[in-house]
């Protein structure tokens, strides 16, 4: 069984996750309204994802005996200037995501909850993914900058990304 402290922490992260399901469709939406249906498309995929990451951790809940609790989900912001700080903000919030788990991990250990760090660890793995694929996107748009020619060969390419690998 999970100790209530840990389950209050599972909680929290499983909002969190939604919110990041929410936050890149709210991207998507801001994308296809650019006519970068491409770009739009990668986030749509990236929510996907999220959702499954909800469902990890919902799954993990309710297999440890713990009460699953949903909670209200912030409304995302509507709008971004450019695909570039579209994804320079997604490479943000998986950095915050990040020490998220991270302090989901440190809270399975003093907690001594060794279940918990295990199940954690596909997370951690996750998340270096996470990261070095947004900061991929960025790096590449950064070299693209205004150029609209190159803007349409990376919305292309975006627009190529496969749906989720079961996250």
């Amino acid at each position: 069984m999970l100790s209530k402290k840990m389950e209050e922490a599972l909680n929290k992260q499983l909002n969190a996750e939604a919110y990041s399901s929410y936050l890149y469709l709210a991207m998507s939406a801001s994308l296809e309204a650019q006519n970068l249906p491409g770009s739009a498309h990668w986030m749509r995929v990236q929510s996907q994802e999220e959702l499954g990451h909800v469902m990890k951790f919902y799954k993990y809940i309710v297999e440890r005996r713990g009460r699953v609790t949903l909670r209200a989900i912030e409304a995302p912001p509507a709008e971004w200037d450019s695909p570039l700080a579209a994804f320079e903000e997604a490479f943000r919030h998986e950095q915050k995501v990040t020490g998220l788990i991270n302090e989901l991990v440190e809270l399975a250990a003093k907690e001594k909850d060794p279940a918990t760090g295990v199940f954690l660890q596909w997370f951690v793995s996750e998340q270096v993914e996470e990261e070095a694929s947004v900061d991929k996107v960025v790096q590449v748009l950064r070299l693209a900058g205004k150029a609209p020619g190159g803007l349409l060969v990376i919305d292309h390419k975006l627009g190529e990304r496969s749906a989720s690998k079961g996250g």
